[in-house]
């Protein structure tokens, strides 16, 4: 029998913890675990992975920009390299945990519109955090555009929609035969369609918006979004903050999140549920089986 399928977005803040050293060492802690979470569910689900990459597109950004004999890469290859690197990491930890699956990982392209209104309005955390002061320095020396992060202040990039995957039919074909897929890294290298073809475009993707997409391009049964927070809260950052356990797309439609964060995952999880009539979860890496048995974290399911 055929297992379901269960599209997992993997956040690059629980591969790289908010506050954390950059280091490679460190990640490769973070990926282990992950993977342990990871290979649990492939007893129950087809897994296709996709991975967030904020902190890590942010960290090649800044190496890309401190060595000034050629221009800095643009963001397109700089998501591309972190497809690679951290697509190794956690191909070679599932193939540890799991050494009879067979698991690849795919570069993977995904288009947008070089018309989004997103390029106008940065919203997309990349990068370490700073402090104010650090932060007015860095933008008035490199122009980049600067948010609040909680105490904190981070980079913000265009984060614009995606709007198809180049490379499903590959994705699905891998799925169909027995693969655990990594792809989608980062959101996706972003692309816009033109008259010659496909060109790379300054952007970081949403991961789950991306992950939701392909959600529903393969049909999946299920949408497990994993992160730093260990549920959805109402009141975030106020004294009244609680937990939002079990909800629908109905009523998640009249509540406010973040643009740079909770926000594109609640979207991408209504999304898919709405479109499928899935399941979709939101929580922390560590409880992956339990947000699916609706135990932790915050499910949500159709109106």
């Amino acid at each position: 029998m055929t297992k379901p399928t269960l599209v997992v977005a993997l956040g690059g803040n629980a591969l790289l913890r908010r506050g954390e050293p950059l280091e490679a060492s460190i990640q490769r802690k973070n990926i282990q675990l992950a993977a342990e979470t990871l290979s649990a569910l492939c007893q129950q689900w087809r897994v296709v992975l996709v991975h967030g990459n904020g902190p890590q597109v942010g960290l090649l950004a800044l190496q890309n920009s401190a060595y000034t004999a050629v221009s800095p890469y643009p963001l397109d290859i700089l998501v591309a390299q972190t497809q690679g690197m951290i697509g190794y990491l956690l191909q070679q930890e599932l193939k540890n945990c799991l050494p009879e699956i067979r698991v690849c990982t795919l570069l993977t392209q995904v288009e947008i519109s070089p018309l989004d209104p997103a390029f106008n309005h940065p919203t997309k955390y990349i990068g370490p955090v700073y402090t104010r002061e650090q932060s007015a320095a860095l933008a008035a020396e490199k122009g980049w555009a600067m948010k609040a992060d909680g105490q904190h202040f981070r980079r913000v990039v265009a984060s614009p929609q995606p709007l198809s995957i180049i490379e499903t039919d590959a994705i699905n074909a891998l799925l169909q035969d027995g693969h655990l897929v990594i792809c989608n890294g980062g959101g996706g290298i972003p692309v816009c369609k033109t008259a010659k073809g496909l060109e790379g475009a300054e952007a970081v993707i949403d991961k789950d918006l991306s992950a939701a997409l392909l959600a529903r391009q393969l049909h999946a049964d299920a949408l497990l979004i994993l992160t730093d927070a260990d549920a959805v809260y109402l009141d975030w950052g106020k004294p009244t903050q609680r937990p939002l356990q079990q909800t629908t797309t109905r009523d998640l439609a009249g509540m406010t999140f973040d643009a740079g964060s909770m926000g594109p995952k609640i979207a991408a999880a209504c999304q898919f549920v709405d479109a499928c009539h899935g399941l979709a979860g939101i929580g922390a890496l560590t409880d992956g089986e339990a947000i699916l048995a609706g135990l932790r974290g915050t499910s949500i399911r159709a109106s």
